[in-house]
């Protein structure tokens, strides 16, 4: 019987830090930042909301140095540096309205997450669900290549932008790559979405930029061909943006922070919550594991599921799934995700192996944008488990 070659588009979207959901979710993990900073065993659930010249905070967080944090300070700051400094824009860093209301974390949630607390000595999840992570050999970050692009493409024209190389670019953008595959390799770059809040400028000069832009970002791949489509600024014009043009909410983007689409997603959002809510820290921890499977050679994709119930320390399930690209089978190398004692699902035992209470060279704000994994900044990205991996699977 033949081989059946499979031939598709796939397409991921992006949003710069400046998108309203990105100004939430930078907020909310700045707050995260400096409560860890000041307790490390803070509780916090720091919720964000932002419209026209105003942001709320509200939430539960328990810190026991909360009374040293200026959280409205902390805001605007944010705001400044994400480039919102001007009246014009209707959202600015020093003329915004600020609105909290910010309570400690739920004693009944407590009671199950603390250590040595509730019906289990052990620390809890923070939450019920389930989680996934992903990793594939489609990019040299192990990243589906749509949103590994789209990220790309944000972040270059943010560094334009906040060097002034292009002066008239505005915070808000957004991204969108669509890439073809065959038999699961991306074989090329069929379209380039931007939208790019800008001044009032022609829109033929914005055009010429972007697209100059994009061509030299994305360049490298190699996917780039003589038929790939641009479209910059579809409407014509986009000059009001940011939280003006819409409102934005912490958590909005849970597919833009995670694979783009490919693959599974729980739908626990990452944005202001410490470690303890496994909606953040066993996606990390599981993006962890499924990329150490892919660059140990023993799959070419892989996706792992994990579930919970709050306040129980070990998880319900743990699911291993390498759509048949496994070079063992997928039964077979989840016992050794669950048996070999190279992983550890409990919250207590990933928070600690990942440094997630303790980061070094990297802070939970920087995740915030331009996507939460394919960054070795972060430790949930380290390969350091390879040789054990083929070790216990014997290759």
């Amino acid at each position: 019987m033949s081989k059946i070659t499979v031939d598709h588009i796939f397409t991921s979207e992006s949003v710069s830090e400046g998108h309203p959901d990105k100004v939430c979710d930078l907020i909310s993990d700045a707050i995260l930042d400096a409560c860890i900073e000041k307790d490390s065993k803070s509780r916090v659930a720091c919720e964000t909301l932002v419209a026209t010249n105003l942001v709320v905070n509200a939430g539960e967080i328990t810190c026991s140095k909360w009374d040293d944090i200026d959280s409205e300070q902390i805001a605007r700051d944010v705001v400044k540096e994400i480039g919102y400094n001007k009246e014009e824009y209707e959202f600015c860093d020093t003329t915004f309205k600020y609105i909290t209301n910010i309570h400690g974390q739920s004693p009944d949630i407590s009671q199950g997450v603390t250590e040595g607390t509730g019906l289990y000595t052990e620390q809890g999840a923070g939450d019920q669900g389930m989680m996934f992570g992903y990793a594939t050999r489609s990019t040299e970050s192990l990243m589906p290549a749509p949103i590994a692009y789209s990220h790309l493409l944000l972040d270059k024209l943010q560094q334009i932008r906040k060097k002034g190389e292009i002066s008239y670019l505005r915070p808000d953008s957004k991204s969108q790559v669509s890439v073809r595959h065959i038999d699961g390799d991306p074989v090329e770059i069929t379209s380039v979405v931007v939208s790019h809040q800008t001044d009032d400028v022609s829109i033929d000069l914005i055009r010429k930029d972007l697209i100059e832009v994009a061509k030299s970002t994305l360049d490298f791949t190699g996917l780039l061909t003589d038929k790939t489509e641009y479209y910059i600024n579809p409407t014509g014009k986009f000059v009001i943006g940011g939280p003006h043009g819409d409102a934005g909410l912490t958590g909005r983007k849970i597919i833009v922070d995670t694979y783009g689409g490919v693959g599974s997603h729980g739908g626990g959002a990452f944005s202001g919550k410490d470690p303890s809510k496994v909606d953040r820290s066993a996606a990390y921890y599981s993006r962890y594991v499924a990329k150490n499977i892919v660059a140990a050679g023993l799959a070419k994709k892989c996706e792992i599921q994990v579930a919970y119930a709050i306040g129980v320390a070990k998880p319900l399930s743990i699911n291993v799934d390498t759509y048949g690209t496994g070079n063992i089978e997928d039964k077979a190398l989840e016992k050794i995700v669950i048996e070999s004692g190279i992983f550890d699902f409990r919250p207590s035992v990933l928070i600690m192996e990942l440094g997630l209470l303790t980061p070094k060279g990297w802070k939970y704000k920087d995740t915030a944008a331009y996507g939460h994994f394919g960054r070795d900044i972060f430790p949930w990205e380290k390969t350091d488990k390879i040789a054990d991996l083929k070790k216990a699977a014997r290759i």
